[in-house]
């Protein structure tokens, strides 16, 4: 299904003006020790307890072509909610397994 439609929108940043890039120069000269942490509250071990890493952030994700078995891909789309995000549940499958192969050759390295 291609939707004639669609367009790709593409964001370019603008260029810093010579104010932008004299005050970020003055800014990056400064000692940490001129910096004010008087409003921001010290983090403690119990802060981290619950974190989550990569809740805010967001991996670049790579184009490609992959082929996977029929039954597979078909699988995945007949889980996904309303057909949608199938190649996100692939995605999480894939780094599930490589995370899963990364912890296993911690163990025997280590």
């Amino acid at each position: 299904m291609s939707n004639e439609n669609a367009k790709m929108v593409r964001y370019t940043r603008k260029p810093l003006t010579q104010e932008q890039i004299d005050r970020l120069k003055a800014l990056s000269e400064r000692p940490d020790s001129e910096i004010d942490y008087s409003d921001i509250p010290p983090l403690t071990d119990e802060f981290f307890k619950n974190a989550k890493q990569g809740m805010m952030y967001r991996l670049v994700k790579q184009q490609t072509t992959l082929r996977l078995d029929a039954d597979i891909l078909d699988w995945f789309k007949r889980h996904a909610k309303n057909g949608k995000g199938y190649q996100t549940d692939i995605n999480k499958a894939l780094r599930a397994y490589v995370v899963a192969q990364d912890k296993k050759a911690a163990r025997k390295a280590g």
